[in-house]
């Protein structure tokens, strides 16, 4: 099995409210290198985040069905996974290529786990690509930083929870984009991921950046940052890879 963790891989943009096909990043070779991996007319199963969404899950679909052929990777069949068609993922040997989708990590975490796809996964040898929080959830255990208004002061929501076990690394995705955001009246880099990072290692991913994790290790592409035990420092740049 490939694995390619992403902060965003891109296929559609926002264009007055609407989702509308893109290519997919092509920035530090994302696209280049998905393309040297995809087989020849590709089985696609799209596993969501908001299983209940379906007007979301419906969307982003239908703009897959068109970005994914205009950035060059065929495919002759596409579906999404959610809570309409559960089953579909039952075998996951009729599939060549597995995207999981964006969205709220504990909810996606939650689909995850009512489906079993981590187990289903073990005999799954094709393509497996995840974008934001799909890339999050393939850790073991999974770093599910607060998102959402009140998840930062509430005691009971769980930081750390189980995954698929697919790679090694936590990531934090969208750095660009989040680094000075708050959240519940907190910094959310300072004020809640640094305490997070006390005994773990959490990797900062700017969008167009991701890692590859094969039977030769985790190699990281893209401006990157390593939060670990409260400090920040940078550990690649963008036309840069680094081992993990």
């Amino acid at each position: 099995m490939n694995v390619i963790i992403t902060s965003s891989l891109g296929g559609a943009v926002r264009e007055n409210g609407r989702r509308v096909p893109s290519v997919l990043i092509e920035q530090n070779g994302l696209l280049d290198r998905i393309r040297s991996l995809w087989p020849d007319n590709a089985r696609v199963l799209m596993i969501c985040a908001s299983p209940y969404d379906h007007e979301k899950n419906d969307a982003v679909a239908e703009c897959f069905k068109h970005s994914l052929p205009m950035s060059g990777l065929n495919c002759c069949s596409l579906e999404m996974c959610d809570d309409r068609n559960e089953d579909i993922a039952d075998d996951l040997r009729l599939k060549d290529v597995i995207i999981l989708t964006g969205g709220h990590v504990p909810t996606q975490n939650q689909f995850f786990a009512k489906i079993a796809l981590k187990g289903k996964l073990q005999s799954f040898t094709g393509l497996v690509i995840a974008w934001s929080a799909g890339s999050m959830n393939c850790a073991d255990p999974v770093y599910a930083g607060p998102e959402l208004p009140g998840e930062a002061t509430d005691p009971g929501f769980q930081r750390w929870i189980p995954g698929l076990g697919l790679t090694k690394t936590n990531i934090f995705p969208h750095f660009q984009a989040l680094r000075d955001d708050t959240l519940d009246g907190m910094r959310l880099i300072e004020d809640i991921t640094f305490p997070d990072s006390i005994g773990h290692e959490i990797i900062a991913m700017n969008d167009g950046s991701y890692i590859v994790a094969d039977e030769h290790g985790e190699t990281i592409y893209g401006e990157s940052y390593s939060i670990k035990d409260g400090v920040l420092k940078q550990i690649c740049k963008d036309g840069d890879s680094l081992k993990l």
